[in-house]
């Protein structure tokens, strides 16, 4: 493939349906992994995202939030099947379930995807919601193995919700076995691990494989960083919030991003990019990538006040 992709991200795009009061919603393009997709692509890394969406105005108001960013869009599979929906309630936290019992995600087929694809790939991320919906949750599960034996870097990003129950835990040890990067945040970790205090939660997750890197972001209380035996700590800087819906997201791109375009970095410099990409996300409403100039910015801040 001309210009082949060197970043995938797999899983699941998907329509947020936003109760506004009195009956009243509003739609908006997100989906965990896409988010994540979409913001390294404006960070300016040759960007695809794999996965099914619906041929109808929810799928086309996807299709062309992807091609508006610049990604790469001949992984996209456009289905004849009913979009998959978030129908979210307002409130804190918010309640949320999900319509989308057979719907276009889940028919995803990385047989029908263009030859040559993967090629290029230097790394693939996973997570959300996708990998807990049989059958799509195994074919990515395969997909990310199949990658990992190609030599493609994986990240993985649990991101919980309420669909992960007992029946999940097999793909999370799975996954986090296989990635070289785990993204999960604390709010995660009491999700995944109920039972378990939250320092023992990551040592769980963690021992799948110890080598990889892992980012624990704690909100406001700022984030770590570990590779292997070594950590760094850091907060992230103090923003005007106007969302932090995809600042998540975010984080995770701006760590990937830090990775490929520069692993000579110091791990607090890894931690830094991760930080500020999650920040320059809270600045606008909704999950829209962050801007790379205010990425910039942040980053050059936390990297002074550490010296």
């Amino acid at each position: 493939m001309h210009d082949a992709p060197t970043m995938l991200c797999a899983g699941e795009a998907l329509t947020d349906m936003i109760h506004q009061g009195q009956e009243q919603w509003i739609s908006q393009v997100g989906g965990s992994v896409w988010n994540v997709a979409r913001a390294l692509a404006v960070l300016g890394e040759r960007t695809a995202f794999a996965g099914a969406i619906s041929a109808d105005r929810f799928g086309d108001a996807l299709w062309n939030a992807s091609d508006a960013v610049g990604l790469d869009l001949r992984l996209i599979q456009r289905v004849q099947r009913a979009p998959l929906l978030a129908v979210v309630e307002q409130g804190e936290p918010p309640s949320y379930f999900f319509i989308g019992n057979d719907s276009a995600d889940l028919h995803f087929d990385p047989a029908a995807l263009p030859a040559g694809w993967s090629a290029a790939l230097r790394w693939a991320h996973f997570g959300g919601i996708s990998l807990a919906r049989q059958p799509l949750a195994a074919t990515l599960v395969a997909l990310a193995q199949r990658l990992k034996a190609q030599g493609v870097a994986i990240s993985y990003d649990p991101n919980y919700r309420n669909l992960m129950d007992q029946h999940y835990q097999p793909t999370l040890q799975a996954m986090a076995a296989l990635a070289d990067v785990i993204k999960v945040s604390d709010d995660d970790l009491r999700g995944l691990f109920p039972a378990l205090p939250l320092d023992q939660a990551l040592q769980q997750l963690r021992s799948a494989n110890p080598a990889a890197y892992c980012l624990l972001t704690r909100g406001a209380q700022g984030a770590t960083l570990f590779h292997g035996t070594q950590r760094a700590d850091a907060v992230a800087p103090r923003v005007t919030v106007v969302d932090t819906v995809g600042a998540g997201d975010a984080s995770v791109a701006g760590l990937l991003h830090s990775l490929a375009s520069d692993p000579a970095r110091t791990l607090q410099a890894h931690l830094h990019a991760a930080l500020a990409a999650g920040s320059a996300a809270c600045l606008q409403a909704g999950a829209n990538p962050p801007q790379p100039a205010a990425m910039n910015t942040f980053f050059e801040q936390l990297q002074g006040d550490s010296k």
